[in-house]
């Protein structure tokens, strides 16, 4: 255990877009367990002034040469997933502790990759399903957890994808191509799955599911032109839990003008809902209801202490949420934060919803 703050190294940072700028530096900024020792672009003039921006002790033009820095505890990864396996393979051969962003990798193979690499190196490890750090999240968990429901019977699932729906911004085509790794299955609708099973306390035991378009063509926002919708608008999953219970879930592309987040738990004492007005449950804005017995569904606060760290809803709070218990994990061996084992067994689940072709698979 240490008071001195976690050295943290930060690939592929731009001083004015981007999820680092976005999300992981405000975070980092805010909580005195960190420091951003480094920063790294692949055009220097850019880390240069990311560094000066956000008050990094260096920059750097290369990955090689930020993972290299004596001064790095801890290297995170943001860049886009066709990257990771290179530059998280990179850190732990290095000899550091890394935090990538979810999706891990590209594909289940590649996933399997980063862990048995991390594994043989004893490396410490944390995945970006920042979600479960989600106060309203960690809210039901405990409710669950305390008997609220009782025995749960179902869960239900409905979200959004945001974009994969009528338009798509330019910077977004990429995801589009299903062998990137970043489509609406892999990020909104892998996040929110995750989010559910971990805070019902359990696994999916057998899963099956299907991937279609009801879009066939997308328009790119900034030009207007119209582009295939090559990746899934439409998702539907059901699964048996290893609890007991049933699960489904249905994504939807775009922005639906009725329900777009929604995930119910039915229990055989109560039953507990929890709705977002945006598409899926990374981006917060939940409202948490419950009711038991006889009573009426009515709304449930979430209390202040699952808010300790002061971040305002959304994005940051997550994030910065899970770098609090990446703080406990590498200072007090605490195991807060989900690692690239939790990756690889979402991976798992998501393999073997498109390897099915729509027949039950175990998990």
């Amino acid at each position: 255990m240490t008071s001195n703050p976690i050295k943290v190294g930060i690939i592929g940072v731009h001083p004015d877009k981007g999820w680092a700028t976005t999300a992981h530096i405000p975070a980092l900024k805010a909580l005195p367990e960190f420091q951003i020792a480094a920063v790294s672009h692949n055009r220097p003039e850019i880390a240069r002034a990311s560094a000066e921006k956000f008050g990094a002790d260096r920059s750097y033009g290369t990955t090689h040469e930020l993972v290299t820095d004596p001064n790095v505890d801890l290297v995170v990864v943001t860049v886009k997933v066709p990257h990771h396996l290179e530059l998280v393979t990179m850190a732990l051969e290095a000899g550091k502790a890394v935090f990538s962003e979810w999706p891990l990798g590209m594909n289940l193979r590649d996933a399997e990759k980063m862990l048995a690499l991390a594994k043989s190196r004893n490396a410490f490890t944390a995945i970006g399903l920042q979600t479960r750090s989600a106060p309203a999240i960690n809210f039901m968990k405990d409710l669950i957890k305390d008997g609220y429901v009782g025995d749960i019977l179902s869960v239900s699932v409905i979200g959004s994808g945001i974009i994969w729906g009528e338009e798509i911004n330019e910077s977004y085509l990429y995801t589009l191509d299903m062998a990137n790794g970043a489509s609406m299955f892999h990020v909104p609708f892998a996040h929110s799955l995750d989010a559910t099973l971990y805070a019902i306390g359990s696994r999916l035991k057998s899963v099956s599911g299907a991937l279609s378009n009801s879009r066939a063509m997308t328009r790119i926002a900034e030009t207007g032109k119209e582009v295939p919708l090559t990746a899934p608008d439409q998702i539907i999953v059901a699964g048996l839990l290893t609890n007991g219970a049933a699960l489904s879930a249905h994504f939807r592309g775009g922005l639906s003008r009725a329900t777009n987040f929604h995930i119910e738990i039915n229990g055989t004492k109560g039953d507990l809902i929890l709705t977002s007005p945006v598409g899926y449950v990374g981006l917060g804005g939940f409202t948490v209801k419950g009711a038991r017995g006889g009573e009426p569904m009515q709304e449930l606060p979430v209390p202040p202490l699952y808010e300790t760290r002061g971040f305002e809803d959304g994005f940051s709070q997550s994030v910065g949420l899970a770098y609090s218990r990446i703080a406990s994990d590498m200072r007090n061996h605490t195991r807060l934060s989900p690692s690239f084992e939790d990756a690889v067994d979402l991976h798992r689940v998501l393999d073997a919803i498109v390897s099915g072709n729509g027949e039950r698979r175990d998990v």
